[in-house]
């Protein structure tokens, strides 16, 4: 069977287009964040670990590497990448790192993460 792309629309509402584009035009800071947001927790490993830190309030590369049952480099490679998208940030603690999620972000991250 053929796919058919075509639009049946008998009318255009010019005026639903109009405020559609200025919708996102309006939006678009916020929809870029969205976006980066996204896509950074695109990973099931990294959605993991923004998990984790949002139940356990901060965790360190050990921890995560034994939770997830991972060595700790790909875990460094992921929680860079978070720290990077601003979606993470980090606490030295004597000799450890710990990461943990920004109290400003913490309301939108759980929103979009509930179990």
């Amino acid at each position: 069977m053929k796919n058919d792309t075509t639009c049946y629309r008998v009318n255009v509402d010019k005026e639903l287009l109009d405020n559609a584009k200025e919708d996102i035009s309006s939006n678009k800071e916020t929809l870029d964040n969205q976006a980066k947001l996204f896509s950074l927790l695109g990973s099931d490993v990294r959605l993991k670990i923004v998990y984790l830190i949002l139940k356990h309030e901060k965790m360190c590369v050990c921890d995560l590497s034994d939770v997830l049952e991972m060595k700790q480099s790909p875990i460094s490679q992921h929680l860079r990448k978070l720290k990077d998208g601003g979606i993470l940030q980090n606490n030295r603690e004597g000799l450890i790192i710990f990461y943990s999620i920004p109290s400003s972000l913490k309301s939108n991250i759980e929103s979009l993460i509930k179990f």
